[in-house]
Parts: structure tokens; sequence; C-alpha cells
């Protein structure tokens, strides 16, 4: 609670009320210790004195009796020394002709006469018009451990070190002081004119608590930065201290595949400035822009060090129900991967140029928050990974326990060869002589009864189910794998593998698939769910679904624009 102020409480008795109050906050303790910094500082208390001492002056307008005090001091003087004097007179005498006395009254007829700018001496005749004099600009940041918050580089053509960006949210940033394109002549009283920038940044990352720079001001001081409403999903990792063509390390902004990040600059054609989303931290950090992190793709690509952003053709995966036991996953999981190793006809069906192409790299992707409204249909869910969603089409045989429309669609090998024809399926394969696939028309079906569509594909349907159409929220599957033992010999269920055992084989088969299938399309992936057992995954997956009805959620740009 605040403390209750009176009307005659000073500035600068409220700033240390004020202060006493300050208590460190667990979400914003850096704040606050920034803060008691700076209201402590006994520069600033005096400050706040001598504006109280000035707004006093002018709320109580006093007039001065005279303009020329000095003056009749000077007077008075001359004449007690014309004459014998009393001992009063002569300490009148004393106190008029002392200096601090004469300092006094010379200050008061100042005052008085509001006499307060300075007299210069005339310019030169031969004074060139336009000779531009250079203004020098003193600044004092406080920064509580923690960057300045600016990058300097060396001017190429006059050779001074100037500011070359400001970070959002650092303290060149909050002070407004520091502009970029400002030179920098002296750090705390040292000359840097000869240092090179590295030992500048040193200089200056090494400074803690009040920094005092001398710069010229660049003629542009206008430059300010502009809230940017650009957002990014990250592609890829980045980590700024193993990046040697960062501007500064410490200034770089770390992020993970699939983070969000706000960019608040794209000034600069190679570094953008950035902040992630749902960071507690204020300040903005350096970036790879996406020209530049393309220009070093290729030319790592060139050199041999960089594999070509193109994915290569995954598996074809079985279905196998999502309520089976690990130990039957796991088995239909290695009857996936043997079929793969297989020549099996299978096709995806392609609609429009996958994303990745040969020139395409994995860098960001633009998205905006996306809030479902009550006339939209349902998003919809799609599953990679090892778990039966929404009822394709087969053409085996259907037993006598299954459902049309339940288990799949069941369909004679001619009207499913007539399907394929007409490109109505995401995709589609064979496995022991009987045809399966997922068609278009039975999601369209599903979501225009608005009811939730979930399917189960490969990883390459993606490039068709992502679209505005769509809208899909892709949750990638994996299991929970065991550790591999020299000797494995679990049972599965019955009709499961074969001679019901799971080799050390099979689990490292499963690893591997699941590494590649993350690696190649984990930046389509919106959440990860790892089954540790039936239920739990049925209650995560439930969740998820619970979350995209009512919560907004990141989605590409290009999927909400009109």
């Amino acid at each position: 609670v605040m403390p209750v102020l009176s009307p005659t409480t000073g500035l600068h008795e409220m700033l240390a009320l004020l202060t006493s109050q300050l208590h460190p906050d667990a979400n914003h303790k850096e704040d606050m210790v920034f803060l008691r910094e700076v209201f402590s500082e006994r520069s600033l208390s005096y400050l706040m004195k001598i504006h109280e001492r000035l707004r006093q002056f002018q709320l109580q307008s006093p007039t001065p009796v005279l303009h020329s005090a000095s003056c009749l001091a000077e007077d008075v003087a001359e004449e007690l020394q014309n004459g014998p004097l009393e001992e009063d007179e002569r300490e009148l005498l004393t106190l008029l002709t002392a200096p601090h006395v004469k300092a006094v009254l010379t200050v008061h007829d100042t005052v008085a006469q509001k006499n307060f700018e300075p007299v210069l001496p005339p310019l030169p005749d031969d004074l060139d018009d336009e000779l531009e004099e250079e203004s020098v600009k003193i600044v004092r940041l406080v920064k509580n451990k923690e960057p300045l918050g600016a990058t300097i580089r060396r001017d190429e053509v006059t050779g001074a070190v100037v500011v070359a960006r400001i970070m959002r949210g650092g303290a060149a940033d909050r002070s407004g002081l520091v502009h970029v394109g400002d030179e920098l002549r002296e750090v705390n009283g040292n000359l840097i004119i000869h240092k090179r920038p590295e030992e500048i940044s040193q200089i200056l990352s090494q400074s803690q608590g009040s920094i005092t720079l001398k710069i010229i001001p660049a003629i542009k001081e206008e430059d300010r930065f502009k809230e940017s409403k650009v957002y990014l999903r990250a592609l890829f990792d980045y980590t700024p201290f193993e990046d040697k063509a960062t501007p500064c390390q410490e200034a770089g902004l770390p992020f993970t595949r699939r983070d969000i990040l706000q960019v608040v600059s794209q000034d600069d054609p190679t570094w953008w400035q950035a902040k992630r989303v749902g960071d507690s931290n204020l300040r903005a950090g350096l970036i790879p822009s996406r020209q530049f992190q393309e220009r070093r793709l290729l030319y790592r690509m060139k050199m041999g060090t960089h594999q070509s952003p193109k994915s290569p053709r995954m598996f074809f995966f079985t279905y196998v129900d999502l309520l089976e036991n690990i130990s039957a996953l796991t088995a239909g999981l290695r009857r996936s991967f043997r079929l793969s190793r297989k020549d099996h006809q299978g096709s995806t069906k392609e609609s429009r140029p996958a994303e990745s192409e040969e020139n395409e790299f994995l860098i960001y992707e633009e998205v905006t928050l996306y809030q479902m409204r009550a006339q939209d249909k349902p998003r919809l869910v799609v599953l990679i990974g090892k778990i039966q969603g929404m009822s394709g089409h087969s053409t085996r045989p259907r037993k006598s326990h299954e459902k049309e429309g339940v288990e799949y669609h069941f369909i004679s090998k001619q009207a499913f060869e007539a399907e394929i024809q007409s490109n109505k399926f995401i995709e589609y394969g064979e496995y022991k002589n009987n045809q399966y696939g997922t068609s278009l028309e039975s999601i369209r079906s599903v979501l225009a009864r608005n009811k939730v569509c979930l399917v189960d594909v490969q990883p390459e349907a993606l490039k068709i189910l992502c679209s505005a159409e769509f809208k899909p929220c892709v949750i990638f599957v994996k299991p929970r794998i065991p550790e591999i033992h020299r000797q494995r010999s679990s049972p599965t269920s019955p009709g499961r593998g074969d001679n019901g055992h799971i080799t050390d084989e099979d689990l490292q088969d499963m690893r591997q698939s699941a590494e590649q299938m993350d690696q190649q399309y984990g930046h389509l992936v919106d959440r990860v769910l790892v089954k540790e057992d039936s239920a739990s995954a049925c209650v995560e997956l439930r969740n998820i679904l619970e979350r995209l009805e009512r919560e907004p959620q990141w989605v590409p740009v290009s999927w909400v624009r009109t």
C-alpha cells in the first residue's frame, strides 16, 4: 500500500518513499532492482531538490526591490571610506567589500535582470558560413548486470566508431538518448577512438551501474522503433554462441524449433531483432534474417556441409488402434517397418507443389493467432505416428464383427482403382494383396457435419492437408520405446509380429524412424504426444482437442488472410 502524502510533501521526499515501497517481485525482480538503483542515485535526489526550489520560486513569483544591488553596495562602501567610521560602520564596510558578498550581490542582479544568456564574442568576418560545428552530447546510462543493448561498428570511410543497432527493451533503448548512427567518442572519460570495436564492447559489457558516454549525435535522431506485428514460427534451432557470424554473441537470441518469435525490427537486412513470445525478458535479441540464413545454407550446400532441404520419401505406415496396449503397438510398428523395406505400391496425392522444394529452406514461417468462432468448421486433427483415426478405405473382405464406416469403408478393387484415377485419395497403398487409402471427400463429409475429424496418415500427406481449407492441428504420436537390452523376448498380443517376440532390431528401427520423422516433418507439428499407455494417451488427446476449441492457436498467416 502506498503511503499517504500531504500536499506539502516534496518531490525528493516522495521519491524516497517510493523507493522504500519497491519490493522484489518473482516475475519482475530484475526491473525492481533497476528502479531501486535509479531512484537511489544521489544525483537524481539533488535534481529533485533543485526542481522543488525552482517550482517554489515560480509559484511565489518574487519581485526584486532593485536590479542593481551590487552598484548600490559599491556606492555605500565608497561613502564609508571617505570619513571616520564607528565600529558598526567598519563592520558594514568589511562585509560589503568581502569577495563572497560581492559575488552574492552580482548573482542577485543577474537573476533580477534575468540576464542568464552568456555573452559570446562576435564571429570573425572571414568565417565560412558552411562550416558546421560538431555538437557533443554527454549521456549517462544506468544498467544492472545486463547488456547495454547496443552494438557498434567502425565506419569504413571515416574510421569513426558508430552505433550500429539499438536492441529493443535494452538500457540504451529505454533511455531514448542513444540512436543508430551516433558516433562514440568516450566511455567513462576514456577515449576510444583508437580502440578496436571488440575492446570497446568488452569495456561496455564489464561496466556496471552508471555509464557515461560522450557521443556526437547522428544527423537523423528521429529513428525510433515502431512496434512490429510480425510473428514467426522458428523452423530450426539457433544458438548464438555457436554462430561466429553474429556481430555480438551476448546480444543474440537463442531459440528452438517451433518457438514463436515477435520480430520488432527488420531494419538490418542481415540481423533482425526479435523476442520470444511468452518470455518474461522484455529485451530483444538478434536473430539471423531469412535472407541471410538462406544464403549461408546455400553456401554450406555447395561446400557439402549441409543436406538438401528437400525431404526424402518417408515410410508407408499401417494403422494400429489407439486403445491397444504398448506391446501390441510395438508389434504393429515392427510390421510397418518391415513393410517399408518391401516394394509396395503406394502413393501420396500431389495437389499442389510441396512447401519445401529444392530452393526453399526451413527457416521461418509467418504465423498469427487464430480463434475458432461458432460458425467455423472444426479444425482437422492429423495424427502422424501409429494411431488410428477416422476410417479409411479398404478392399479387404469385411470380417463378421466389423461395421461399414467404423473400421473401414469397404469397397471393391475396381471401385478403389476408379477412386485412384479420379485423384480422390490423399494416400493409398497395398498390404498383403489388399489396398488401403484415405480420401479427401470422407474428411470433408465429417467436417461438414460439424464433427471433429481425426485422420492417421503418413507424413507426406501433410503437403495436401496443411491448407486454409482444413487448418489442421498436427499431432506427432511417439511411443515410449524401452531401452534396448542384450536379449529381449516379451510376448506380444496374439497374431502380432513374428513368433510373438520383439527383437533389439525392432526397437532400434522404431527409434530411428521416430527420429527421422521428427527431423523431416517436425516443423509441421503442433503438438507432440508421447504415448505412455493407451489411457494416458486418450486423456492427453482429449485435452488437446478441448484446447483447440477454447484457446487461440498459432497458425500460418496464409490460412486466415482473406
